[in-house]
């Protein structure tokens, strides 16, 4: 599985990459910024994305509308990463398209579990 980790905070991305990538054995792709992530979504192909909420110039959901407005991304799932996610707050971002939710701090442990779990999941119809 191939992961594009989009998130400003470097410290995020390198323990979500060695998280991902050493215990859940996944190809993972950095990104810096919503328009590098967007750039390289379109490069790389990812299965699935995780994506920073706070983030600025283009934060989370701007970045998520981006992605989804190109035929490429538009059906890539994307997990966002968040310390604000709440409640309403998860059902508003997966109303919005995202595949669910991972709530900093994550626990490198489980983080490739997690992903997996939430792009695996059944769909509510």
């Amino acid at each position: 599985m191939k992961v594009l980790i989009i998130d400003d905070d470097a410290d995020i991305r390198s323990v979500a990459r060695l998280s991902l990538s050493r215990v859940g054995r996944m190809d993972v792709i950095e990104a810096a910024s919503g328009v590098e992530g967007v750039r390289k979504a379109q490069e790389e192909k990812p299965d699935v994305i995780l994506l920073d909420m706070m983030m600025p110039t283009m934060d989370g959901l701007e970045t998520l509308a981006a992605l989804r407005s190109q035929p490429a991304t538009a059906m890539t799932p994307v997990i966002f990463l968040t310390a604000k996610a709440v409640g309403d707050e998860v059902e508003r971002i997966t109303a919005l398209g995202a595949a669910g939710v991972v709530i900093k701090p994550f626990d490198p442990r489980t983080l490739s579990e997690d992903v997996r779990a939430l792009v695996n999941r059944p769909l509510d119809i």
